[in-house]
């Protein structure tokens, strides 16, 4: 039996139809080519796709199902929608296949245009296995109970709504004092995550996997405020050193989660991990040349 026998396949809901089209097109002549079972997929599959050419080739299952029975899970949009399904399969250590059908994307790397190809690769045993380290991110309220708990890929974020004043923040590390940040927000961000809003703030590019974390502040009032990098088995703890209104912790940018005043966020590496396919021939520094026009003058 092949060792991905069973094909997950999830899509940006709002991606270009005739992108999304001619991927599912590639998908589903890979599929019958190697004779596998239709493709699982626990979105609604397109009007377009049922009844046409490509019914065959795909067919409806719940979501439970698909974490269960998927070997390999296809992503066809962008890293959001590789970051939705990294969080909705924890645990299952199912390893991601990520398709660009957009511009950026980290790690949706291959191309629309490389898909069947790379899809065939992948099938023949030709690839690489990139195990990414994950993030457990807590909100523990002021009587001690956890009123949030979220595993992300990318990172965790302490930010304010627009019209908040400038937050004062406290950091400990390992239940040691580190900082206080008097900041827009405060970052913690895995390898992964380094080239996301971590960056953006002016925090370090941090090769995938490398077993570390980072702590960015946003717009620190202090220029001796620095990004700082800790060991992976560090453990984080935030909390306000006074009031604030209109304060969030958002997990992989998509989740957000009111952050009130005597709450504490407590970030540590959690026991899952994502596990991203690579085709043979692709290596982080080609991505950032090509995605953020590393080395160019």
């Amino acid at each position: 039996m092949a060792e991905f026998a069973r094909i997950g396949l999830v899509y940006k809901p709002k991606a270009d139809e005739d992108r999304l089209c001619r991927a599912l097109h590639d998908v589903a002549r890979v599929i019958q080519a190697e004779e596998l079972s239709p493709v699982m997929i626990y979105q609604e599959i397109p009007e377009w796709v049922n009844g046409g050419e490509l019914a065959d080739a795909f067919r409806n299952v719940d979501a439970e199902t698909f974490k269960r029975e998927t070997d390999m899970i296809l992503v066809l949009g962008g890293d959001g929608t590789l970051l939705s399904v990294a969080r909705m399969i924890t645990g299952s250590q199912t390893p991601i296949l990520g398709v660009n059908l957009g511009n950026l994307g980290f790690m949706t790397e291959i191309r629309a245009e490389e898909l069947e190809t790379a899809f065939r690769e992948v099938l023949a045993g030709r690839y690489k296995m990139d195990n990414r380290l994950m993030l457990e991110g807590a909100i523990i309220d002021d009587k001690g109970e956890t009123v949030v708990r979220e595993t992300v890929l990318n990172d965790v974020v302490v930010n304010k709504a627009a019209l908040a004043r400038i937050m004062d923040l406290n950091l400990t590390i390992d239940g040691r004092f580190a900082s206080d940040y008097k900041a827009d927000g405060l970052i913690i961000a895995t390898p992964t995550g380094s080239t996301a809003y971590s960056l953006a703030a002016g925090g370090a590019i941090i090769f995938p996997n490398t077993d570390v974390l980072a702590v960015t502040p946003i717009c620190p009032h202090s220029l001796t405020n620095r990004p700082i990098v800790l060991d992976a088995h560090s453990v984080i703890e935030c909390s306000l050193n006074r009031p604030h209104e209109n304060v969030h912790v958002t997990f992989d940018g998509q989740l957000g989660h009111r952050f009130h005043s005597g709450y504490s966020l407590r970030v540590e590496r959690s026991r899952s991990y994502t596990r991203l396919i690579k085709p043979r021939g692709t290596h982080y520094f080609d991505v950032l040349k090509e995605k953020l026009k590393w080395g160019e003058r």
